[in-house]
């Protein structure tokens, strides 16, 4: 094993010893501000450099200081820097600066948030409104269209702020029984949302708040830590967005019931530099795109977070060999002469990583079809031997051993079928249901089908749905409400993974 990393280092050196002859690109990274979802992003974007072979980025953070994030600009541009990469801190205060770079020729990508200007190569971004807009539709939709929200917002003045708060507001337009009881300005940390939810408690001591709604889930951490000594006030629920992987990140929030729902907020800083990369050699790219996001919830957490953290490992991983890589750079000059054994090398290491990618995609699509196929839509006599010609024979043990697994596919097939519509549902109810405890029911069903129970009630709520839409006039929402979904957005982007069309197609096809 330790020659086989020496090995990879030595590949990693030769490549990047090679690229040295070539032209170089130094990029600007200008982040206002710095805190777990930014790290993330710039180790991304670390990560996104070390597939290019002539890139040198150069990093600077404001931490949410509008003076200091121009100042950082005009040094970054001042050092010669060939593309700017900027998170406005600010949508109007920091544009003179990106102006200047831009009247200057330099490329600039503006990320994450907007800026006031039109002075700009591309945009990249999630959609905030939309976050904040669903977000809304969750939340009045766990509330049961009635309850008291208090908001804690993000910094004033920036765009994800505050188009997350115009989403938020219209979409509880809609729901007379939804009440803001407080709309607090925050600046994205946990430490001003606890001392303003500290502030507005001390002065709003009757006001009873059904949930928290934080702009990012930071700062409904910080509300949650200002409600948790009231012992005699009831609990509220929280929520939040970013929806970070790792260690206190909001999926494993949401997965320990911290935080009741979550909103990932992408970071992609290797779809960045990618887009960097054909904007400074002259290739097409869009000067708008938005990445995907999506809702975290208590039934899709636990599933998020193991990939998150597989891919963290790995990148982690990747990132520690280039380290070790660059280090030997000084040592090992001589390595040009085997230029070529390091381009193959590489192409295969990355032909290797495709392949297992597509193996990881087709292993989880053949999964969902067994589950299907086993469980969902197959007879529980296949689980029977053929009956003997000789009525009087004696049944095998192939037989007798199909018996049990028929009659338990059967029970759990009913529990799972009398409660699709409890949106509250759990593993360990439906362990009771069928006189088990959570951890034999986890590994009964495994072993029988190769999934979970929760993802065998998602698929079950799923089927009955397009059996629903197919005979009855019910609209989208009523259906999801009807198969035990909580918001009829995200049982529509459910649907969409599981049948490859929206649930309103249904009948027209």
């Amino acid at each position: 094993m330790q020659k086989l990393n020496l090995y990879v280092i030595i590949i990693l050196v030769v490549l990047t010893s090679c690229s040295q002859s070539g032209k170089r690109y130094k990029i600007g990274v200008s982040q206002c501000s710095e805190d777990i979802w930014r790290e993330k992003q710039n180790a991304e974007l670390r990560m996104g450099a070390y597939f290019q072979d002539n890139v040198e980025l150069r990093f600077a953070a404001a931490y949410d200081s509008d003076e200091r994030q121009v100042q950082q600009i005009d040094s970054l541009v001042a050092t010669g820097i060939d593309l700017l990469i900027v998170a406005p801190n600010q949508v109007s205060t920091i544009s003179p600066a990106i102006d200047r770079a831009y009247d200057k020729g330099i490329p600039v990508i503006v990320f994450e948030r907007k800026t006031s200007s039109q002075k700009y190569t591309a945009f990249i971004s999630a959609d905030n409104y939309e976050m904040g807009h669903v977000m809304g539709e969750y939340i009045a939709s766990r509330l049961g269209g009635k309850g008291n929200v208090l908001e804690i917002k993000g910094l004033e003045g920036s765009s994800p702020a505050i188009e997350r708060h115009n989403g938020f507001m219209d979409a509880i337009k809609g729901y007379s029984g939804i009440k803001v009881v407080g709309s607090l300005q925050g600046d994205w940390t946990e430490t001003t949302a606890n001392e303003r939810t500290k502030q507005w408690l001390d002065n709003n001591k009757d006001v009873h708040v059904d949930l928290v709604f934080g702009a990012n889930d930071r700062t409904a951490m910080g509300a949650r830590k200002a409600f948790s000594p009231l012992t005699s006030y009831p609990t509220p629920l929280y929520c939040g967005i970013d929806g970070l992987p790792g260690k206190d990140g909001g999926i494993q929030l949401v997965r320990d019931s911290l935080l009741d729902a979550s909103y990932i907020y992408p970071t992609h800083g290797d779809q960045i530099i990618d887009l960097a990369i054909k904007i400074l050699e002259g290739k097409p790219y869009e000067k708008e795109t938005m990445m995907m996001s999506a809702l975290v919830t208590r039934d899709n957490a636990k599933v998020l977070l193991m990939e998150s953290e597989e891919i963290m490992r790995q990148a982690a991983h990747l990132d520690q060999l280039h380290q070790t890589a660059d280090s030997y750079l000084h040592e090992l000059d001589t390595q040009r002469m085997v230029n070529w054994l390091a381009v193959g090398i590489i192409a295969l290491l990355v032909i290797v990583f495709v392949l297992f990618y597509l193996y990881h995609l087709r292993k989880i699509a053949l999964q969902r079809e067994r589950v299907v196929n086993t469980l969902w839509n197959m007879d529980v006599e296949k689980h029977e031997t053929a009956t003997p010609s000789n009525p009087t024979s004696p049944p095998s043990k192939k037989s007798e051993d199909a018996e049990p697994v028929s009659a338990f596919i059967t029970r759990f097939k009913e529990v799972v079928g009398s409660r699709l519509a409890d949106s509250d549902i759990s593993v360990e109810d439906l362990a009771a249901d069928m006189n088990l405890s959570r951890v034999q029911l986890y590994r009964k069903v495994k072993n029988l089908t190769g999934s979970s129970p929760v993802e065998l009630l998602r698929t079950a709520r799923l089927n009955r749905a397009y059996q629903l839409l197919l005979t009855t006039d019910k609209s989208v929402s009523e259906v999801a409400y009807d198969v035990g979904f909580t918001a009829p957005s995200y049982f529509t982007k459910c649907f969409k993974e599981e049948f490859g069309i929206l649930p309103g197609d249904v009948r027209q096809n």
